[in-house]
């Protein structure tokens, strides 16, 4: 079977441009299915986890049907947070390299309304942005014109209804064109997305990734105790055992992800911090970091760094396991992408155990490391059974002690210590026995290089 490459795509020019400009020569799983589709109007339904092409597999598609002669907004993205709307507008800006006269704007919150306002003066072609400022600025301050929009596509559906922002996009879906193309792209389709996307969508095409050989993860899953120390500086004890490209760091709650992120700082790492806790001009400047790679270590909350694909992840850090254990599978799953093998260190106390067996009984192969004098040293594997080594000279004095006789002699307790005894004093004198000969072997051997020292 030959393999598809963009170059058989009947694209226009500077569609072409666009995805050379990404370096891309061969499409994606999700990319080969949905872009034929998406170039003809097609409703989709894209099931496809995070870091396998989907944000391309719609890109693409638009890059393809806007008119930058036509001067409207022409397709909506909308995404649940402004972190993952910086990113994918991030992205989406090489369009404009590939054709000038589009415009690609970002609508979301923490931007300066009044600035969003004024230049919306002109309208864009395309508008990245969450689901509550584009329902804003379109409803209520009326300077961004949606009503002839062609083209809606909501990314990550399944966090939009979990945040509660489905109300806000259906709201202006109802107010664009009757002849709307819907596109969701989102890990899972939860029930309650799915009354929304029957109100929308005819006869709509779902595209179910579920395993994309180039994606396949490859992840070592190393388990580490942490006793006595807390997780923030058991992260700091393992750091210097490896050089990652780029390590992310998941902590539970804000706090525990700041007061991480501040003690690598006070220990001259450098260090991007994603959490809610977070100003907005604080969120934009770490995902720029981020984007642009500056450091090489993240410290995140599941929710701040979810759906975010952060690029070259070689190490992953769970600090202790989340209450729900799919986001382990999450936190892991960033590293060991597009054939490259990952390394996902799994830090735990005590009261971590029974998390630990659960993702065991669902295929988590756990190595079980601990760092002694900064060194890796392999653990008997969690959960294992342990073998005791039966202690021979106790065993035979079981022998004797639990000896039962026909008939009870007298003076038998008086024979039986002395039978004890007389074991006791065997074992003693093989005990001697053999610690002198280690002692002997123990000179000969300082003889000998004492000699060589001599020569």
């Amino acid at each position: 079977m030959t393999e598809i490459q963009y170059n058989d795509y009947a694209l226009k020019a500077s569609t072409k441009a666009f995805i050379r400009l990404n370096h891309f020569v061969r499409p994606t799983a999700i990319q080969q299915q949905v872009i034929p589709l998406a170039v003809k109007g097609k409703d989709i339904i894209g099931i496809s986890a995070t870091g396998t092409g989907k944000t391309h597999a719609f890109l693409i598609p638009i890059m393809e049907r806007v008119d930058s002669e036509k001067d409207a907004v022409q397709a909506v993205i909308t995404v649940p947070t402004r972190e993952l709307a910086l990113q994918l507008y991030e992205r989406a800006k090489l369009i404009q390299e590939a054709d000038s006269k589009l415009r690609v704007r970002l609508i979301s919150g923490g931007m300066e309304k009044s600035k969003m306002n004024e230049s919306l003066k002109v309208q864009p072609h395309i508008i990245i942005g969450t689901p509550g400022r584009i329902r804003d600025l379109f409803l209520n301050e009326q300077t961004l014109l949606l009503q002839n929009v062609e083209i809606l596509v909501v990314d990550e559906a399944d966090m939009t209804l979990e945040f509660g922002f489905l109300e806000d996009i259906d709201v202006v879906a109802s107010r664009m064109s009757k002849n709307l193309q819907m596109m969701s792209f989102s890990a899972t389709i939860p029930e309650g997305l799915k009354p929304f996307l029957k109100k929308y969508m005819t006869q709509p095409m779902v595209v179910n990734v579920k395993k994309d050989e180039q994606f396949q993860p490859q992840i070592e899953h190393v388990l580490v105790p942490c006793r006595p120390l807390d997780y923030a500086h058991k992260v700091l004890e393992i750091l210097p055992t490896f050089h990652p490209y780029v390590c992310l760091i998941f902590a539970n709650t804000r706090v525990e992800a700041a007061q991480t992120a501040q003690l690598m700082r006070d220990h001259d790492y450098g260090v991007i911090e994603l959490h809610g806790d977070l100003t907005p001009r604080e969120r934009t400047r770490a995902m720029k970091k981020l984007m642009q790679l500056d450091e090489s270590y993240v410290v995140a909350t599941d929710i701040a760094a979810r759906g975010i694909d952060i690029d070259g992840v070689s190490h992953v850090i769970s600090m202790g396991f989340p209450k729900e254990l799919d986001y382990y599978i999450h936190r892991s799953g960033r590293t060991g992408r597009s054939g490259k093998a990952g390394t996902c260190f799994a830090l735990y106390q005590e009261e971590d155990e029974a998390q630990i067996r659960v993702l065991q009984k669902h295929g988590i192969d756990f190595h079980h490391r601990q760092l002694k004098q900064g060194r890796w040293v392999e653990l008997v594997a969690k959960n294992a059974k342990r073998v005791k080594k039966e202690d021979p000279l106790a065993a035979e004095i079981g022998k004797i002690v639990n000896r039962r006789h026909k008939k009870v002699k007298p003076g038998y307790k008086v024979k039986r210590k002395q039978e004890v005894e007389k074991l006791r004093r065997k074992a003693k004198r093989t005990m001697i026995q053999k610690d002198i000969q280690r002692q002997k072997k123990e000179r000969a051997k300082a003889r000998q290089i004492e000699k060589r020292g001599d020569r």
